[in-house]
């Protein structure tokens, strides 16, 4: 049966408003972006001169002018900047200069200052942009105005024991990767609380040749350290070491952090206090932070952001002096319980 021509160009009409909408949504909605756009001035300028709110909601970030504090390029930020009302505009009790400053991105931190941004405008409970930037890697980037107060002695240790412990982790993969640690208690203390036997040795070199050669059966294989401050227990293949039932046995009278480093959706933390899980599915080393937080956890936040595992350690008060500990060989490895896993 043929179709009309009348119908035919009411089709054709139809496709090309769709088309044309299509367009000028890709042109002018920042949630079609890509991720490495927010690096290209050009195309964020040209996304701007076809009619993108430079105010506009981005997911996740907030606005465009925060989205390119955080991943962006200096040049992005300043043309931003020129479009914007208000560069010190907050979003969630944070300006874009201090998302900046906490993603380490102190070239777009200067692009911000430049454009008029306050370092030192206070906010997220004390931590003003130049009172955090004093803390990380760029302590200098700010000039600190007359009478403004600097780090404590016990924020400027804690910002010198995260860069010590931050190096001497080093870099590793850790994806699939159980971790508890545990305050004041051994390794041997540690083996009692878990009741656990030494593992087989055979079946430990077969798992770590091939994890998934008995992945049910390696789930009750872990490993044990003593380290300054406490203890680590680490499953390289698995969840068991931040299981509930672990942490809870290992946490008696004491505190346990854990993690796991799951590949499909990242780091996912834990916290035990004397036997009671306190918090659950965390997400330590990453990228948010709030006002309604203690200055001792956003500082902590800052300095461990990127860095799950050396944020667990701190947490607990260990003072690892390197990796071994959490990528082996560690002490002891041992076999657990069924019913801890279960």
């Amino acid at each position: 049966m043929s179709v009309p021509l009348a119908m035919m160009a009411t089709h054709r009409a139809d496709d090309a408003v769709i088309v044309r909408s299509s367009v000028v949504y890709q042109q002018t909605e920042w949630s079609a972006i890509g991720w490495d756009d927010w690096k290209d001035v050009g195309a964020v300028r040209a996304r701007l001169d076809a009619g993108a709110d430079p105010h506009g909601g981005v997911h996740y970030f907030g606005t465009p002018l925060f989205a390119a504090a955080q991943v962006g390029s200096p040049e992005v930020v300043a043309e931003l900047c020129r479009h914007v009302d208000d560069v010190d505009a907050e979003h969630e009790g944070r300006t874009a200069l201090w998302e900046a400053v906490f993603h380490q991105r102190p070239g777009n931190a200067r692009a911000l200052v430049a454009a008029g941004a306050d370092p030192w405008r206070p906010m997220m409970n004390g931590w003003s942009p130049g009172r955090l930037a004093s803390a990380g890697p760029t302590p200098d980037l700010f000039p600190a105005p007359p009478g403004e107060p600097g780090l404590s002695a016990a924020e400027t240790a804690a910002a010198t024991e995260a860069r010590r412990l931050i190096a001497a982790l080093g870099e590793f993969d850790s994806d699939g990767l159980g971790l508890a640690c545990v305050a004041g208690i051994s390794a041997a203390e540690a083996v009692r609380r878990l009741e656990a036997v030494p593992a087989d040795e055979e079946k430990v070199a077969e798992l770590l040749e091939d994890p998934f050669s008995d992945f049910d059966g390696g789930l009750l294989i872990v490993g044990v350290t003593d380290v300054p401050g406490g203890c680590v227990v680490t499953q390289p293949w698995g969840y068991a070491a931040d299981c509930p039932g672990v942490i809870r046995r290992l946490s008696a009278g004491t505190v346990c952090y854990g993690l796991f480093d799951n590949p499909k959706s990242g780091n996912q933390g834990s916290f035990a206090r004397d036997g009671v899980i306190e918090d659950w599915d965390s997400h330590p080393g990453g990228g948010s932070t709030s006002p309604h937080e203690s200055p001792e956890e956003i500082l902590s936040a800052f300095l461990y952001h990127g860095h799950a595992i050396a944020d667990r350690c701190a947490a607990a008060g260990l003072r690892l002096t390197d990796a071994r500990a959490v990528i082996g060989p560690p002490d002891a490895w041992l076999r657990l319980p069924e019913a801890l896993i279960r």
